[in-house]
């Protein structure tokens, strides 16, 4: 006899990373982040902050430890197994599959999530509930808005390692997300993404002062377009 399957697996015991690097990290554009890993780890375009047309003002700046969780299409029952293990700081990152058939988090949800001390959620899903969201001012990054509402019968999993937004990310990786999308860093090259931090702060810095004072073209740019590897036509 086959033994019923369970519709929830649940891992509450993953590493978060330390709170020194994580308050390094805080305060800068996704950009710099993405700077220190070589030009990488942005999840797909189109999971962003609600549209200004829905939500005013400048999107809202996260960052936190992931806690995962995979949904499957049309259901959420594991968003409520990452909200139970939820931790202040956190920050719930729901895979669905890039389901559009209906929503996958609505306001009701997004203040359990709030409550448990959670700082923001990121799906490649939709949302409902414009209104009540904005109410209960949780930053969310999704793929858009629907009012269809899903299942909660799984199944699922939370604190297991997901795929989102065509990247792979694991429970106690850290989310960044500001108006320019959505950057994971994972755990594991946290400590050296904020080592290198400084040097690209230092940098962009020195860049834009440049641009300021009427910068228009590089140095190095201009010394390429001066070398033999430019070739000049007509």
């Amino acid at each position: 006899m086959i033994e019923e399957a369970p519709i929830l697996t649940l891992r509450a015991d993953f590493t978060r990373p330390a709170p020194d690097v994580i308050a390094r990290l805080k305060s800068v554009p996704v950009g710099y982040l993405v700077d220190c890993m070589d030009g990488t780890g942005a999840l797909d375009w189109r999971i962003k902050a609600l549209p200004e047309a829905c939500v005013p003002g400048p999107a809202p700046m996260i960052l936190g430890p992931a806690v995962t969780c995979f949904c499957g299409p049309a259901d959420n029952l594991a968003v409520f197994g990452a909200v139970a293990i939820a931790k202040p700081g956190d920050v719930i990152v729901a895979a669905t599959e890039a389901h559009t058939g209906c929503a996958l988090i609505g306001d009701l949800l997004l203040g359990m999530a709030k409550n448990a001390g959670a700082i923001g959620v990121v799906t490649d899903g939709l949302v409902r509930d414009v209104a009540g969201l904005m109410e209960v001012g949780l930053p969310v990054y999704s793929r858009g808005v629907s009012p269809n509402s899903p299942a909660r019968s799984g199944p699922g999993t939370v604190g297991l390692p997901i795929v989102i937004g065509g990247r792979s990310v694991e429970a106690g990786d850290i989310v960044a997300a500001d108006r320019d999308g959505v950057v994971i860093v994972p755990r594991a090259d946290a400590a050296r993404v904020a080592a290198k931090l400084e040097d690209v702060k230092k940098a962009e810095a020195g860049l834009l002062a440049k641009v300021r004072g009427g910068l228009s073209v590089p140095d190095h740019i201009r010394a390429l377009l001066e070398s033999p590897r430019t070739r000049r036509v007509g």
